[in-house]
């Protein structure tokens, strides 16, 4: 039995319509110019939204050290990342990498990358939504490893073909798969990574079903899909994020893989590679705390009935 194809409803092209003419404006705008606004344009609005109230909370939950003022110079950057990294997103194929000045990308451990690409077989590559998210993906292609991701498709299917052009534009045009948030999703990239590919996974967010771990303190509902994958296959688990030093300009860490634990109880041995990954996470987050999503609900509602 095969899917049907979504209808095509005249909102829908009415609403493709209008996002191609934004992404021609990026493109047009060059990529600094493109970050600039996208920037000012959200760092001036979000502020104001519902999801500012959402990241403070997270925020006193977090670090309750933060003053009110810190804080609301945080949720300002957060949006400015944010709308930054929509603008940048039309140009990320094209950044060069160690330009002398402007717009591009540099990387450091890159060692890694080199000795992996070299090892060959399957591997993990694991990152929150921190800095450009976004320029994972290409730098590591351009790196020879390119890497498959979990993906939840946009509503309106027009978009979401934009979407995976410029995404398979940005990996050197190497077409790669994506895979559905969900279980036909996860059996998809099992089976991706069964096989020797590499997959690229967002651990950050929260996942009701997941299990429990720590982040800055607090439970959180983590999903046991990296653990449990890389264990089964003994692959390693390269962690990496993205800073931002400017308008498109952005320094990608990649750092040593993740030891795999061997205890033998495989339930202990996933609890405490989860709990390994969310503790690298936070690290990166307490170093740049302007540049995560602090706008999601991270932690269970309790954690928000407790801390507020």
């Amino acid at each position: 039995m095969t899917d049907t194809p979504p209808r095509i409803t005249l909102p829908m092209r009415l609403e493709a319509l209008a996002a191609r003419a934004a992404l021609t404006l990026l493109r047009r705008l060059g990529p600094v110019r493109a970050s600039n606004l996208g920037g000012a344009l959200c760092r001036t609005i979000g502020p104001y939204l519902p999801a500012s109230k959402v990241a403070d909370t997270n925020l006193r939950l977090a670090m309750p050290e933060l003053d009110p003022i810190a804080r609301r110079t945080i949720i300002r950057d957060v949006w400015d990342n944010l709308g930054r990294t929509v603008g940048e997103f039309p140009h990320l194929a094209h950044l060069p990498q160690n330009p002398t000045n402007g717009p591009g990308w540099d990387i450091t451990g890159a060692e890694h990358l080199t000795a992996q690409a070299a090892r060959g077989g399957a591997a993990i590559f694991v990152s929150g939504h921190i800095g450009n998210w976004e320029m994972l993906p290409p730098a590591v292609a351009r790196h020879g490893l390119p890497f498959a991701s979990f993906y939840r498709a946009a509503g309106n299917p027009l978009i979401d073909g934009m979407i995976r052009t410029l995404r398979d534009a940005a990996a050197i045009g190497t077409s790669v798969p994506l895979f559905a948030k969900g279980a036909r999703g996860a059996r998809g990239a099992l089976a991706h990574v069964a096989r020797g590919g590499r997959l690229g996974m967002l651990m950050d967010q929260k996942m009701n079903d997941g299990i429990e771990a720590r982040l800055f303190g607090q439970s959180a509902m983590t999903a046991p899909a990296l653990a449990s994958i890389a264990l089964r296959y003994r692959c390693p688990i390269i962690p990496g994020y993205v800073e931002r030093l400017g308008p498109a300009r952005l320094r990608i860490h990649v750092q040593a893989p993740l030891a795999l634990p061997n205890s033998g109880d495989r339930q202990a041995d996933i609890s405490a590679l989860t709990q390994a990954v969310n503790n690298r996470l936070e690290s990166w987050i307490r170093a740049h705390p302007g540049a995560w999503l602090w706008v999601h609900r991270r932690w269970p509602k309790s954690v928000y009935r407790r801390g507020i």
